[in-house]
């Protein structure tokens, strides 16, 4: 399995593109591992490699993120546990630090020897990381849907539908202090690949209030305002700096341009 992930790497032309097919076969790898584990009876897959894999988002992402949907979520410890024994079964050299004694539990898979091998990197100390996060205390309201995605593995997910999915989309651009590129990225790609796609208002507006959100409700008169206000205000020169390397096209970015967001907004 080890050997797949350099040949699939040894297909690709470019630093960016090695790395991102050979983290997007290694996070197919760990959720094939979940997957046998059980862990999608009471976990949703979400966040930006669960649209990429469900809905077919043209960007790759770093991040596996999860929301429990009953109690706390999975024994993380044990989950983990579970993972790093198959990975190296698989031929792997891996180390984990995690922290599950907040609400979103989190942990950074380390792969050694992955970049040198693949011919991007001339140290073998440098990793490949991936990092999960699992939400132990998801906002309410969500709209749940199962599907299944043959990509590398067949899985069968247990994952929030469209709407849900922009609303956590729709939260992250409204309530970060900072600007993440793939954000502003995933908001034009909604709004063109979903017409008419509105956010799950009820989930949108739990969650802002569980991270403190000082204004007023989001409803179905006001979210396009006020997502036009995040955009507006964002330097798109940092957008495309955070995003660019992430993208199957670059030239993308000139398609989804702020000005073409925010008409996509209007």
């Amino acid at each position: 399995m080890r050997d797949y992930a350099l040949e699939l790497a040894a297909k690709q032309s470019g630093m960016n593109a090695k790395i991102n097919v050979m983290r997007e076969y290694l996070q197919a790898y760990v959720l094939r591992i979940m997957h046998d584990e059980g862990i999608f009876s009471a976990t949703a897959f979400v966040g930006g490699t669960a649209l990429r894999f469900l809905h077919g988002l043209p960007r790759f992402s770093e991040d596996l993120d999860f929301s429990a949907t009953k109690g706390k979520g999975p024994a993380f410890a044990s989950l983990l546990k579970k993972i790093k024994e198959e990975l190296s079964l698989a031929g792997y050299s891996v180390t984990m630090a995690f922290n599950d004694e907040k609400t979103v539990n989190s942990a950074f898979i380390r792969f050694g020897g992955l970049m040198k091998d693949a011919g991007v990197s001339a140290f073998t100390e440098q990793n490949l990381s991936i990092k999960i996060e699992v939400d132990t205390n998801s906002p309410d309201g969500a709209a749940l849907e199962t599907q299944i995605v043959n990509k590398y593995f067949p899985i069968s997910f247990l994952t929030y539908d469209p709407a849900s999915l922009f609303a956590g989309k729709s939260h992250a651009l409204l309530s970060r202090d900072y600007t993440k590129g793939r954000d502003l990225f995933d908001l034009g790609w909604y709004l063109s690949r979903w017409k008419g796609i509105v956010p799950n208002l009820a989930l949108l507006n739990t969650a802002l209030k569980q991270t403190g959100w000082k204004g007023a409700a989001v409803t179905s008169g006001n979210w396009r305002e006020l997502l036009y206000k995040a955009v507006k205000g964002t330097d798109w020169k940092k957008v495309r700096r955070d995003v660019e390397n992430f993208l199957e096209n670059p030239s993308d970015l000139d398609v989804f341009t702020q000005e073409n967001v925010l008409g996509l907004l209007k």
